[in-house]
């Protein structure tokens, strides 16, 4: 039986690009990785002697988790991100001060907290999948995801309340005020 990977792509992909973001990548970069990471998959169980992974998905991630890290060693592309740290998210015309607040909260934590975030957030996964792919204990990955959403919480309330009082903002302090920090785990 052929495992459908198109249908993994479909519904991996935009949390992979984002997930190479939160590791230092350019959005290229991620993309690059993303294409090399399927490929990989791909002619991996092609192989008349390789089975499926049990867990195509966590499998899917971790090779691409992987795949990125071993791309950022290399000294040309530290340097073309280093100057490129500026614009750590893409704009986009459509951008509205909310997602620009957010994304400089998100671009300024720790790595380790803005990692666990995009992973959980965006890519659903639970503390105990997170953990496993980190190589870490639940627990750990729960105080990553609870003081980065304390983090972003506060820079967003600190920078908007003072100012003005924006509708949108305040609904994106509610989403992570919000946002649970254990309950999915």
């Amino acid at each position: 039986m052929e495992f459908d990977w198109e249908k993994l792509y479909s519904r991996k992909a935009a949390g992979l690009i984002l997930y190479g973001r939160a590791l230092g990548l350019s959005h290229g970069e991620a993309e690059d990785v993303l294409q090399e990471t399927f490929l990989a998959l791909m002619q991996l169980t092609a192989a008349s002697s390789a089975k499926m992974p049990s867990q195509p998905e966590h499998y899917c991630l971790r090779s691409f988790r992987n795949r990125a890290l071993n791309y950022k060693r290399t000294l040309w592309r530290r340097l073309t991100r280093e100057f490129e740290s500026v614009r750590w998210f893409e704009k986009s015309a459509g951008e509205n001060p909310a997602e620009k607040m957010a994304m400089k909260c998100l671009a300024e934590l720790p790595s380790e907290q803005r990692e666990t975030i995009v992973l959980k957030i965006w890519n659903r996964l639970t503390f105990d999948e997170i953990g496993e792919l980190l190589e870490i204990s639940p627990n750990t990955v729960a105080g990553r995801y609870r003081y980065g959403l304390q983090k972003i919480k506060a820079q967003l309330k600190g920078a908007n309340y003072e100012r003005e009082r924006n509708e949108t903002i305040g609904n994106a302090i509610t989403f992570v005020a919000t946002t649970s920090s254990f309950g999915d785990a």
